[in-house]
């Protein structure tokens, strides 16, 4: 049961105002008004955090045991003009929009108006990205092919690993030094001295930022007149002297250090997605443990301060986005993913009293954030991965589930250490990553869809009639479909080349630019390299590009090679013609493409092989290709909201689709087009190879109706081991029938607290565009297994 402080503070999370709030955005700009035009970059930046560190406003919430805001109130949201500036017309728009709308007051614009705006137009990071990327990457992006996530957000999906529990930041400045001894034999070091005095100011930042809080507990204690809330003030006071100077040394003082560390990330810039405290109960058990067996804390305060602890990361919505970003993630939920279960670095089964304690939490606060997910390996019992169902079957869309065995293979093929693979886990929606010691970027979406679209029409985009691709042949005059995939795997490839291209330009401005020795601090082995995490000083450094619409393209491919080369029940000239005309007078012929062709999703062998045809032309592409930092290029199969954006860009298409209807999401079928039950769709997924990914999406729809009994949970068990045992990355369930969500549509005011699995993450359903609440209703709803 929730104590009456947490239900208080949880109250008070949920009903808080989402506020746009110019503090960080006042701040940061004071700061490079003033400063030496000749500083070195890390250090100008090292400089403008600790201002803003030491200058932000402190938060201190009534009866709250974990201190620390990233705006000045909870749900108040900080800007970022150095990264992107917003105008007089977007703060309108953020203030008005139906959907993740910010209240943006009088005062805000105004500081916009006269200060904000002023100083920074011209000098922005994202004015530099478009002003440098070519007239083709121009047009693929414009077009839909592709998306570029850091054009208004800075890198990020990294996690903390068991570093950031281990050590202080007086431990991190004594790593400084030693690196600098080592450094300061070489030649030309002047960077790297640069790069680590940055990180030697951070740190000390950071202390500043904690004692500022521990001064104004010293004066709340003060003046409190409640005896017990005034012991409670002064121990907070009493740990935020101790972290995150030193490492922390109780379960209380973890929770305050890592959450201190937390705000100082989401402060420096605004990574997407959030840093995120990664393999919970692995890092905090030994805490509770010796807390427990010293008799220091009670179960029952453990709980209590773990869930203070989800009220400050629902405190913290993502900043708001614009444009095609806001189109691609369009989310208040910033993507923090606690993960827990999974295996120790000896391989042994890593679930502990404190995993189950952690579940209990998360379904009694039933909060968006964190997010939270099970590392399911085969060392781990029945008993966790039912447990973790049990939540699921509440509607909640949390946890999702993930297999660590697949997660520890994709590391290890990746070049991991052992160590590393079995420390590492999942990020953001679905991203493989090694917790602490990877820095791992998304780079964007890719429509594999609008290439489709783009070869059929011989290298034009037929939305605006210009010529952006490459000519690879009228389609009308192919003779078999190996000669039409081949035109097609040509125009992929042309445009990966496009995004790669764009990509290495983006994250060269990043790293020259705008370094982030604060994130460097904590992530190996940037300290020991004495270079920043944006530039590739981590100990492995990898960049994603994810596939989005695979059910689609599959189904696209299957009904091409079926009704126009195997069965010629259409020619490809009449096909295009349907697709000009979006089925216009082709009723018949669009009810053959829906309802007479094999689909993904039904282990259907004549649909399948078209998934894995596309999925190794995509992997093949990508994989392997150097970054700008010094790391390679790898692929993971995910959309967030990037579907429904990419379907607004494409008209109709050769599975039955009309024109800019949503893509199919992850690698889940076709919404609909699966007919035989959920067994059917994971084995089709399973027929890609995960293992060459770092991450795949999969959705499934239950209906409430299915878990009426126990042997319903143990069922669903059995799916995700089975899945599991296929080699599949990670599955999510919604549980909740169409009609509810018809109903919700019609009468938002009865389902405020309605929440929904969208694609990686769980949002409220009156917090969706109705494109992708009709999505999420056109998803088939299994009744049984």
């Amino acid at each position: 049961m929730m104590t009456e402080r947490i239900q208080q503070l949880r109250k008070q999370s949920l009903n808080a105002v989402n506020t746009l709030s110019a503090e960080r955005a006042l701040l940061v700009t004071e700061y490079y008004k003033k400063a030496d035009s000749n500083l070195p970059i890390p250090i100008l930046r090292a400089r403008a955090f600790e201002h803003i560190m030491l200058n932000k406003k402190i938060c201190i919430n009534p009866g709250e045991l974990i201190v620390g805001e990233r705006g000045p109130a909870p749900k108040a949201a900080p800007t970022y003009p150095e990264v992107c500036l917003h105008s007089l017309d977007d703060l309108e728009i953020i203030n008005s929009r139906p959907k993740v709308s910010f209240r943006v007051d009088e005062e805000t614009r105004e500081v916009y108006r006269n200060i904000i705006i002023p100083y920074w137009t011209g000098k922005t990071l994202r004015e530099k990205i478009f002003a440098w990327l070519s007239n083709e990457w121009h047009q693929a992006y414009s077009a839909g092919v592709f998306t570029e996530f850091q054009e208004q957000r800075a890198p990020g999906h990294t996690v903390s690993g068991r570093k950031v529990f281990q050590k202080g930041m007086l431990d991190l400045i004594n790593d400084i030094d030693s690196s600098l001894k080592c450094i300061k034999q070489e030649a030309n070091t002047r960077e790297k001295v640069n790069e680590l005095e940055a990180m030697r100011i951070v740190a000390n930042a950071i202390i500043g930022f904690a004692n500022r809080y521990a001064d104004n507990l010293h004066l709340l204690a003060e003046k409190e007149t409640d005896e017990n809330r005034k012991a409670e003030l002064q121990k907070m006071e009493v740990i935020c002297r101790r972290v995150p100077t030193h490492a922390p040394q109780n379960f209380h003082e973890a929770l305050q250090h890592y959450w201190f560390i937390h705000v100082g990330v989401i402060t420096e810039l605004n990574p997407w997605d959030s840093f995120n405290p990664g393999r919970l109960d692995q890092h905090l058990y030994p805490f509770y443990r010796r807390d427990i067996e010293n008799g220091t804390i009670t179960q029952e305060q453990a709980i209590e301060l773990l869930q203070a602890f989800w009220v400050k990361f629902n405190n913290h919505p993502s900043p708001p986005k614009m444009g095609v970003t806001a189109q691609e993630s369009n989310t208040y939920t910033d993507f923090a993913l606690i993960n827990l279960g999974g295996v120790k670095e000896d391989g042994s089964d890593a679930v502990n009293e404190l995993t189950y304690i952690i579940l209990d939490v998360i379904e009694e606060m039933r909060l968006l954030q964190p997010s939270s997910m099970v590392q399911v390996s085969k060392k781990n019992p029945d008993r966790f991965v039912k447990r973790a169902v049990k939540i699921t079957k509440t509607g909640f869309g949390q946890p999702s589930f993930f297999s660590t065995d697949a997660i520890v293979q994709q590391l290890l093929s990746q070049g991991k250490s052992l160590v590393d693979a079995r420390n590492g886990g999942a990020s953001g929606c679905v991203e493989t990553g090694a917790f602490g010691t990877e820095a791992y970027f998304l780079t964007g979406y890719f429509n594999l869809n609008k290439v489709l679209e783009i070869t059929l029409n011989n290298g034009v985009d037929p939305l605006t009639g210009k010529k952006i691709g490459l000519e690879t042949g009228n389609p009308e005059n192919f003779k078999s479909f190996e000669e039409f995939y081949e035109a097609f795997e040509r125009q992929l490839n042309y445009f990966i080349d496009i995004k790669i291209e764009g990509n290495l330009v983006v994250e060269k401005l990043w790293a020259m630019n705008m370094p982030v020795p604060f994130l460097s601090l904590l992530i190996d082995d940037c300290i020991a390299n004495a270079t920043d995490y944006n530039a590739g000083g981590a100990r492995y450094n990898t960049s994603y590009i994810q596939g989005v619409g695979l059910g689609s393209i599959t189904d696209n491919l299957t009904a091409i090679r079926k009704h126009v080369y195997e069965d010629g029940s259409i020619g490809m000239k009449e096909m295009l013609f349907a697709l000009s005309s979006n089925f216009d007078g082709y009723d018949e012929f669009r009810y053959k493409l829906i309802y007479e062709t094999p689909k993904w999703g039904n282990n259907d062998e004549y649909a399948d092989r078209h998934a894995v045809m596309v999925f190794n032309s995509f992997y093949k592409a990508v994989n392997g290709r150097p970054t700008y930092r010094g790391g390679v290029y790898r692929i993971n199969m995910l959309p967030t909201t990037s579907h429904v954006y990419f379907g607004s860009k494409i008209g109709a298409m050769p599975d039955g689709r009309k024109a800019f209807e949503p893509l199919s999401e992850g690698i889940s079928p076709v919404q609909g087009a699966d007919r035989k039950g959920p067994t059917g769709v994971i084995l089709s997924c399973s027929k890609i190879d995960h293992i060459k990914t770092g991450g795949t999406l999969l959705n499934q729809k239950f209906s409430p109706s299915f878990f009426s009994t126990d042997e319903s949970l143990d069922k669903l068990v059995m799916l995700i081991r089975s899945y599991f045992k296929l080699d599949g990355h990670h599955i999510q369930f919604n549980v909740v029938s169409a009609n509810t969500l018809r109903d919700a549509q019609k009468h938002p005011e009865k389902y405020r607290d309605l929440i929904v699995r969208v694609a990686g993450y769980s949002d409220y359903f009156n917090d969706l565009g109705e494109a992708l609440q009709n999505e999420i209703i056109r998803r088939t709803e299994h009744e049984s297994l």
